[in-house]
């Protein structure tokens, strides 16, 4: 039996052409035949070209997800072994662990369709009807070709809603504990898979966390430490862990790291930096904080639970002596210390009207990295103003917080704020707080969250570092 078949409108086509993967509702001109939702349809030009394959849901806007550009081939487990295939051979070049995005929707040439590896359990979240009705045949592809002990559904997200689905959780195969250790950049973290935001981790950021290792040690001379060779006979007690590597060419002395009094300094992390992680949610930056080698790290996030889960990861891999945990809101926290910041320079500088007889307020801390990697602040186009305020507020009160000459590392993954909107509030904020912003690194999502050329839904994660100086 033959395919339905829809005809788009005349001018329709180019979309299409250009390698979007989704057909909306007013491209359609007419359709042929008839076709149950969730059924694979043909799209073909107003000429009668054939463009595309995707299986149609009529109570989406987005009537048709683009599977295939051939005709006469069905999406069925034969066809999802094969993607997956694929799948499986492009994280094996491109990503060095295996804990990572091994599906990515559209990306990956299977829409409605995201899957993630954590240890020896596959988390999918499957969030399309075509998609949803193949769902036995997409368990046993799963299992065919990467071989996990269990995979568990997440497929908790409201827009499910937009195609007639309910939300679902829950055991498809084999079994599946609710926390799982996984390894990122050399580092062990807990999972939740049941609790966790998304699918319980975000992958997205693996090489943007690594990309923070530079900005972690050189601020040794800024606490008055220079390095010195002297004569080992006069060297304390574990002064190793302190000295820089090939510290002892001649076997009588070592260059080591000492004080404005000239005395050895013996603590091994002299030269790290003091971090700052806001809405950290399991840790992760902080975590990459600490294995670069910082000082002394503030990891905060709204949740406890959260909190309790980034305290673990820390413990786990040795670096709880430097690291403080602060359940708060990230703005209302922000704003103490930049209010407490202002309140200490203007009692410094002998400022008019300022009242010395009160009591300091909270706050007034400063670090060498602030860290912003808030969740989505516009989820839809028409909040994309008040988004702006939102970046702009939060990076502005960020940047405050940064020593001079320090860094400020700041992300969205709002994907209707353009990385230009991104940008210009980051450089608003700047212009209010009298700075000037140097770029470092300009990042988006990692090698596991592929991207189509000419698809814009899916360049939504921005990440940019900018070293901070005062303006004048």
């Amino acid at each position: 039996m033959s395919r339905a078949k829809l005809y788009l409108h005349k001018k329709k086509t180019r979309r299409l052409e250009q390698g979007q993967p989704w057909v909306y509702a007013g491209e359609i001109e007419r359709m042929d035949g008839e076709a149950a939702p969730g059924d694979m349809v043909d799209v073909m030009a107003a000429n009668g070209r054939y463009l595309a394959s995707g299986y149609w849901n009529p109570a989406s806007q987005i009537r048709v997800r683009v599977v295939l550009r051939q005709p006469e081939q069905e999406l069925d487990e034969a066809l999802l072994t094969a993607r997956l295939e694929e799948c499986r051979a492009y994280r094996e070049r491109f990503v060095s662990e295996p804990d990572c995005r091994l599906v990515y929707g559209e990306a990956d040439y299977l829409p409605g369709l995201v899957v993630d590896r954590f240890a020896d359990v596959l988390v999918v979240q499957i969030l399309t009807l075509g998609m949803d009705q193949r769902r036995e045949q997409l368990v046993r592809a799963l299992v065919a070709v990467f071989r996990p002990k269990g995979i568990y559904e997440r497929s908790d997200v409201g827009v499910r809603r937009l195609e007639g689905l309910e939300e679902r959780t829950g055991v498809l195969y084999g079994d599946c504990p609710r926390y799982v250790d996984i390894v990122e950049n050399g580092i062990v973290m807990e999972v939740d898979l049941e609790e966790g935001q998304k699918t319980g981790y975000f992958y997205d950021q693996r090489e943007n966390r690594a990309s923070i290792a530079p900005l972690m040690k050189g601020w040794g001379a800024r606490s008055g430490i220079r390095l010195e060779r002297r004569p080992l006979a006069e060297l304390p007690e574990g002064w190793e862990a302190a000295a820089p590597a090939g510290g002892r060419p001649d076997g009588e002395t070592a260059l080591v790291p000492v004080n404005k009094s000239g005395k050895p300094v013996a603590y091994p992390l002299w030269d790290g930096a003091t971090v700052l992680e806001c809405f950290a949610h399991t840790g992760s930056f902080t975590l990459h904080a600490c294995k670069y080698g910082a000082k002394k790290v503030t990891c905060l996030d709204v949740s406890e639970h959260a909190v309790e889960t980034a305290r673990r990861n820390v413990e786990r891999n040795g670096f709880a002596d430097r690291v403080e945990f602060v359940v708060d809101d990230a703005f209302q926290y922000l704003r103490r210390q930049v209010k407490g910041k202002d309140e200490r320079s203007a009692r410094a500088e002998g400022a008019k009207g300022v009242d010395t007889s009160r009591k300091l307020e909270e706050g007034g801390r400063t670090w060498d990295v602030v860290i912003l990697d808030p969740p989505a602040f516009a989820k839809t186009k028409g909040a994309v103003e008040g988004a702006c305020r939102g970046y702009k507020d939060i990076n502005l009160h960020g940047m405050k917080l940064v020593n001079e000459g320090g860094y400020l590392v700041t992300a969205s993954c709002s994907y209707h704020m353009s990385p230009e909107l991104f940008l210009q509030a980051i450089q608003d904020a700047a212009a209010d707080a009298g700075k000037s912003l140097r770029l470092v690194e300009w990042r988006a999502a990692g090698k596991d969250h592929p991207q189509l050329l000419g698809v814009s839904e899916g360049h939504y994660l921005k990440f940019a570092i900018f070293e901070v100086r005062s303006l004048g």
